[in-house]
């Protein structure tokens, strides 16, 4: 993420840019001339969007003054490998054109260096997750590729596979694929290994959290217990600030949602005052972090399978945050999966943020009132200018069948009802 301070004397000219790199509202152009994504064969998501927070006057809620904080222009981007790596190759690719968008912002000259600048710029997340860790945007593809060239192949040759058994199905969609791939017409390469160097960081940032949890236990509990007490005591006060949405910001984010079977989600607002409510919101979302890397890190976030990408970003010295997310379905469909599935996840998170309904211990009530959570969540809710998937068309779920279809085809030998499971997945 690479966060640049808009010049206001230019953000006319910064919004028309952005427009010109999609076809229409919310459909983005891959091949447009300032930064075609689609060249960049690494690239999950992209995004540019224009952090413009709509609630800051709901500080005076709390009897603190309205503070006018810089008008942010973020770059973002999900992608596969070392982000320095990709900085250098989109900076080298498309140059010209970052250098149009990013010159609306403060401190970047024509003489600038820019990959320099995006480092500089660069904003990481307190807290990250990924649908399933080490899928790549080739693998992704190339799975696709294969579950379309069997899907055709069995129903051009239906005939030929009536009455075989599934084991017997699978043999011979083996031969077929092994022929595809002899001929050049299917590729299915192998990942590359994943470097000793991640797995060692992984490892400790596995073992490293719990044991120190563990060691300082003795004083943890107790502090808990304080902090817990302290949190109740400012939620029977907190202000809800859940009033209905102007209608007119709900159509302009619904213009950019639905044209396609994955939409995005970019949130920001401001972190209740105090101490107490900020450790609580570091705390909390460094939990996420850890359970969304080591644990939900194959295709579900708890119970929800809808989630490509998350990630929660502090901005202005952890005054205010925002939430981007990459969600398959409608937006409706997406808040009733989290208020239906985690609604507690939600509460503890969410919670944190000003104005958001009123909870019980962090965890109970808060989005249980589904219409207060909603109006909530779409008043805070920005309209991001340019959004981009490598991969359209194809769900979250998609991809965890095509995985399944994948390693079925590669496995040698299959039991009857392993067979019968996988002929099931086509």
């Amino acid at each position: 993420m690479v966060l640049g301070t808009i010049n206001p004397q230019r953000e006319a000219e910064l919004r028309g840019l952005l427009e010109s790199m999609n076809e229409a509202p919310g459909r983005v152009n891959a091949k447009n001339a300032l930064v075609p994504f689609g060249q960049f064969d690494a690239l999950h998501f992209a995004r540019f969007v224009i952090l413009k927070d709509n609630s800051l006057d709901d500080v005076r809620a709390h009897g603190l003054p309205r503070r006018d904080y810089p008008l942010y222009l973020a770059f973002l981007g999900t992608l596969d490998g070392d982000p320095d790596t990709f900085l250098k190759d989109v900076a080298t690719r498309a140059s010209t054109g970052l250098r149009a968008i990013f010159s609306c912002c403060k401190g970047l000259a024509p003489d600038t260096d820019l990959v320099g600048w995006m480092k500089r710029n660069s904003r990481f997340p307190v807290a990250a997750y990924t649908n399933w860790l080490g899928r790549t945007v080739r693998r992704i593809r190339e799975d696709a590729a294969l579950r379309e060239a069997l899907e055709q192949y069995v129903q051009s040759s239906a005939a030929a596979f009536a009455g075989l058994s599934p084991r017997e199905i699978h043999v011979a969609l083996r031969r077929f694929v092994s022929a595809e791939k002899s001929a050049g017409r299917l590729i299915l390469s192998a990942e590359r290994p994943t470097p000793l160097r991640w797995r060692i960081d992984n490892l400790l940032r596995l073992i490293g959290p719990p044991l120190l949890t563990l060691l300082a236990s003795p004083i943890l509990i107790p502090v808990s217990l304080i902090f817990l007490i302290r949190v109740r005591r400012l939620e029977k006060t907190d202000p809800e600030l859940c009033f209905r949405v102007d209608q007119a910001h709900s159509d302009g984010l619904a213009s950019l949602e639905d044209h396609d079977v994955t939409n995005q989600f970019s949130v920001m607002g401001s972190i209740k005052p105090g101490t107490v409510r900020l450790w609580t919101a570091i705390f909390v979302l460094r939990l996420v972090d850890y359970f969304a890397r080591h644990i939900f890190n194959r295709g579900r976030l708890a119970r929800i399978r809808t989630i490509h990408f998350a990630r929660w970003v502090f901005l202005d010295d952890k005054k205010r945050m925002v939430f981007f997310s990459d969600y398959d379905g409608s937006l409706e469909s997406y808040m009733d999966d989290f208020i239906n599935k985690v609604g507690f996840g939600l509460n503890v998170v969410f919670s944190n943020g000003i104005g958001y309904p009123r909870t019980n211990f962090l965890i109970f009530d808060g989005c249980a009132d589904e219409l207060k959570y909603k109006e909530f969540l779409r008043r805070h809710t920005i309209p991001t200018q340019v959004w981009y998937k490598a991969y359209p068309g194809l769900t979250a779920v998609d991809l965890e069948r095509n995985i399944r279809i994948r390693r079925g085809l590669e496995s040698s030998s299959l039991s009857d009802q392993e067979a019968r499971d996988w002929v099931a997945l086509l």
